[in-house]
């Protein structure tokens, strides 16, 4: 049985064309080190992708450090806090609460915001080296005030970093338009291989390689570089605009509106707060979340509950905790994400498999019994 593929947040189908120029990179041989012919056509490609991601994020090519994925990139981040302690959101991805444990952590407001008052307060108190603060989160696709943070940070001498993971590939995203030092992107969220990640530089700005034992990426990542993996990272980042996400968004609005139009005890997390187009982090009460995930995959239907990163455990949300919502509700919360990809029909499949545990589960539907769900509202091609 096929699935209706609404986990996107933590994967993204990768685009055939993907595929083609990965496939053609792997068919020659050739280390981008090597002076000898293959090794410069090797290196050619290697630049040529460098370019492609650096126009998408209107940066220099120069300022790109190619990773194994958005965990290395940030990471690679954090070891630049030097001479101070690090802050952070408290809803960053674990990539960066759990490398740095002892960071301090900036309260969130209950739809998920950072709360920029509290956080110039901290600001002025601990004088941080370093301030990380996501773009979009990978629960709830809040969106946060990043550049009024970075603006806020660099009066106070810290450099700002910005996971932009999520983000990227579904909105605008720049190192300028941004005002950060460091950015962070993952190509399997575009349509991208998984296992290949950057971090963008701001022009100038110089770090400390975590690895070493090679002079790749300017001496910034030693390793011989993932040349299929970039080179299917540039050829993703090349087609991020061709997506239509108002499309998207109207059916994620179709998809909320039924589930609270059939359940009005249930929550959307984050819904009153700027969001990607892509993502519904929503509670059904008292259904806990590992019943729907099996509920929902037995009838062809792939969501998950929190971060990828950390789904294999299924507990209370940190994220959704630091946004103060109540343990028991955290329990019982699913993230459905859409893409590029999804249609009126996975909608639907969704909504009939929910709506079917729901009532399985006791939940008293206030619509007349057997209304139909929604009908698709027309939608463009």
């Amino acid at each position: 049985m096929s699935h209706a593929y609404l986990d996107y947040a933590a994967t993204a189908p990768v685009h055939d064309e993907v595929i083609e120029a990965m496939a053609a990179a792997l068919r020659e041989v050739g280390n981008p080190s090597s002076v000898h012919g293959p090794g410069r056509r090797a290196r050619a490609r290697l630049e040529a992708a460098r370019r492609a991601l650096a126009t998408a994020l209107d940066a220099s090519p120069d300022s790109l450090v190619f990773t194994s994925g958005g965990t290395e990139a940030n990471q690679l981040a954090l070891a630049q806090a030097r001479g101070g302690p690090v802050m952070v959101s408290a809803v960053e991805h674990p990539s960066l609460l759990d490398a740095a444990p002892e960071a301090l952590r900036v309260p969130v407001t209950a739809d998920g915001v950072l709360d920029l008052e509290t956080f110039e307060l901290l600001l002025a108190r601990h004088r941080p080296a370093l301030v990380s603060v996501m773009l979009a989160n990978n629960e709830t696709g809040v969106l946060q005030p990043v550049r009024e943070a970075a603006g806020l940070a660099r009066r106070h001498g810290a450099l700002v970093h910005c996971d932009a993971v999520q983000a990227f590939g579904k909105m605008p995203v720049s190192l300028a338009g941004l005002d950060v030092d460091m950015l962070s992107v993952s190509a399997h969220k575009i349509g991208g291989p998984a296992g290949v990640g950057a971090l963008v530089l701001r022009e100038g700005l110089e770090i400390a390689a975590r690895q070493r034992g090679g002079g790749q990426e300017r001496k910034r990542r030693a390793g011989t570089e993932n040349l299929a993996g970039i080179v299917g990272f540039g050829r993703a980042a090349e087609l991020v605009g061709r997506h239509d996400w108002q499309r998207v968004r109207s059916l994620r609005d179709r998809l909320e509106g039924d589930v609270l139009g059939h359940c009005p005890e249930a929550r959307i997390h984050g819904a009153a707060a700027p969001r990607l187009a892509t993502t519904s982090c929503l509670a059904t009460p008292g259904v806990a979340a590992d019943t729907q995930l099996m509920a929902l995959d037995l009838a062809g239907v792939a969501v998950s509950a929190g971060s990828a990163c950390s789904s294999g455990r299924i507990g209370p949300s940190p994220v959704l905790l630091a946004m103060g919502v109540e343990e028991t509700l955290a329990a019982c919360s699913i993230r459905v994400s859409l893409g590029w990809g999804s249609g009126e029909k996975d909608v639907d499949r969704f909504l009939a498999a929910w709506l079917a545990l729901w009532q399985r589960k006791g939940g008293r539907d206030p619509a007349a019994r057997g209304a139909p769900l929604s009908k698709p509202a027309p939608m463009a091609s």
